[in-house]
């Protein structure tokens, strides 16, 4: 499953979902993707945010977040 499917398959169960690199980091070499998800069947007090240096990383750590919360787009 790649980011976008994730983040349908989120959104789908209302999930906030926000994915996202920034130049500035980036050029300075710096961990420049982010991943972040709230809400829904997460429950309110479920905010969580990842900084990383690739897009891959940020897919893993997300999806071990959401195992961790009972939610798996593989089940």
């Amino acid at each position: 499953m790649d980011m976008l499917e994730l983040m349908e398959w989120l959104a789908e169960r209302g999930v906030t979902t926000l994915f996202k690199v920034d130049g500035d980091r980036m050029t300075e070499h710096r961990k420049a993707w982010m991943v972040t998800v709230s809400g829904g069947p997460l429950g309110e007090d479920s905010f969580f945010r990842a900084d990383l240096g690739t897009a891959d990383a940020c897919l893993d750590s997300l999806l071990a977040h959401l195992e961790g919360k009972g939610l798996s787009p593989f089940a």
